[in-house]
């Protein structure tokens, strides 16, 4: 697979540029980042103007539109359009967020999209994620318990057992945070980064678990938790309102106590 990672100094060059349809009255211009590994060109901005009178209100009605009626070789990711599976996470208007859940009257001037940052790009905006779901593997996202369940019930959990998973349970796993954060764009292979991070937690915290203490051990590494500086990029740009920073701070507070 060709993969291409935009260097931190370099900009895509202006690519091509298609006008609003003809008595358009309400004109919104769409730049958007384009990259074919297979056609030998440097990365570039195509812009894209469209009639928001024929078009729905978010985001990825624009790409929607813009991808069926004039550019069919546009590529990303979309499925659920309602902000559950994470899939049309990218960067717009300076920010990562989900493609289906930003609307496009909360953006001023021109919309910006750009694949989410800091990952290989694999064409457009659909970036590379073989790795971080590799480190989502690795922390083992399962019940692990010591003894069997019931054979007629559930694992049973009272209301304020259940109630330490939310916050927790809505991770989507749509990488805004990991790819908001400066930690984990420096030291990625190592770190684990918020979003894998507060999964683990998600783990940790589940009263049905029973591999609290191998799950610590796990994590018990200078790099795969101790490199959070608890800069909070991860928390404010979180789309589902989540704060993985404080998941974080709850297993390093366990990894206090357990000592």
């Amino acid at each position: 697979m060709a993969e291409f990672t935009l260097p931190a100094n370099s900009r895509p060059s202006p690519g091509k540029t298609v006008p609003a349809p003809p008595g358009a009255k309400r004109v919104r211009e769409f730049k958007i980042y384009r990259w074919n590994p297979d056609d030998g060109k440097t990365p570039g901005i195509d812009s894209f103007s469209l009639d928001l009178d024929q078009c729905g209100r978010m985001v990825l009605d624009a790409l929607i539109k813009i991808k069926n009626e004039i550019d069919t070789t546009l590529t990303f990711r979309r499925s659920c359009r309602e902000g559950v599976c994470g899939s049309c996470a990218m960067n717009i208007d300076g920010v990562n967020t989900l493609a289906c859940i930003k609307a496009i009257d909360d953006i001023k001037g021109p919309v910006q999209i750009y694949p989410l940052p800091h990952l290989p790009v694999i064409k457009d905006l659909v970036s590379d994620l073989t790795h971080i779901f590799a480190q989502y593997r690795a922390i083992e996202p399962w019940l692990k318990t010591a003894s069997p369940p019931p054979p007629d019930r559930e694992l049973p959990q009272s209301v304020e057992e259940r109630e330490r998973l939310d916050g927790l349970w809505e991770c989507i796993l749509c990488f805004c945070c990991s790819t908001a954060c400066p930690s984990y764009w420096w030291n990625g292979e190592r770190y684990l980064g918020p979003a894998i991070l507060l999964q683990a937690y998600r783990w940790i915290a589940d009263s049905r678990d029973g591999a609290t203490g191998e799950r610590l051990d796990a994590l018990e590494d200078p790099f795969r938790l101790y490199r959070c500086h608890t800069i909070m990029n991860c928390t404010n740009t979180c789309p589902k309102g989540l704060n993985p920073a404080k998941a974080i701070a709850e297993i390093k507070k366990l990894m206090v106590l357990r000592r």
